[in-house]
């Protein structure tokens, strides 16, 4: 794929994190994997049945449901929310989260072009942090900014892309934003930047 229609106007771009630049699924499967084996080790449950369970519901209900359903099914004891939620928020990954290749492909073109990356995420900042410090960046990381949305606004709110731009003196005309939720776009459309939907780039 040539990226040079979207790279040769623009000066800076600006990336969600979840299923924009990794799949979010790579996260939160190896988080009910080490819960699993938590419980296994703490209370002597299947850890092999809650893995299988826990990605079931994860896929059929959605990541809200998992911990509820899964202490129902299993008579996990309350307490153990807590636990499930510092897993989710600090937990160390077996295995370092990937990349999509063709976004990978892109931001190295960015740099190639001596253009900025800034990654403006919503979600929980500890916990999204944690995300991009077990991401495999090959050697992006020297090029990364990271902001969270939450310590200005959620979006749609466009403040903490202002900051951005505001703290770079750039021009609206020279942001790019790259997200797949209406929440991204509403965010593009509130700063007055141009909005580019993900799975353009990520479809072959």
């Amino acid at each position: 794929m040539s990226f040079e229609q979207y790279i040769q106007n623009k000066q800076a771009f600006v990336f969600e994190l979840d299923d924009i630049i990794y799949p979010e699924k790579d996260y939160l499967l190896q988080i009910y994997y080490l819960f699993a084996q938590f419980m296994e080790y703490g209370e002597q449950m299947d850890a092999g049945a809650m893995i299988k369970s826990m990605q079931e519901t994860y896929f059929s209900e959605g990541a809200d449901a998992v911990f509820d359903k899964t202490a129902r099914l299993f008579s996990i004891p309350p307490q153990y929310r807590i636990n499930f939620d510092m897993l989710l928020h600090s937990g160390r990954l077996p295995l370092k989260l990937l990349i999509f290749n063709t976004i990978l492909k892109f931001m190295q073109e960015i740099v190639v072009e001596r253009r900025q990356i800034f990654i403006f995420t919503n979600g929980q900042p500890a916990q999204q942090l944690n995300k991009i410090m077990q991401t495999e960046w090959h050697g992006l990381e020297n090029y990364l900014e990271v902001h969270f949305a939450m310590e200005s606004a959620a979006k749609p709110s466009a403040k903490g892309l202002q900051v951005i731009m505001e703290r770079h003196k750039l021009k609206k005309a020279d942001v790019l934003l790259i997200g797949k939720l209406e929440a991204d776009k509403m965010c593009a459309k509130n700063g007055g930047v141009e909005f580019l939907e993900a799975d353009k780039l990520l479809l072959p």
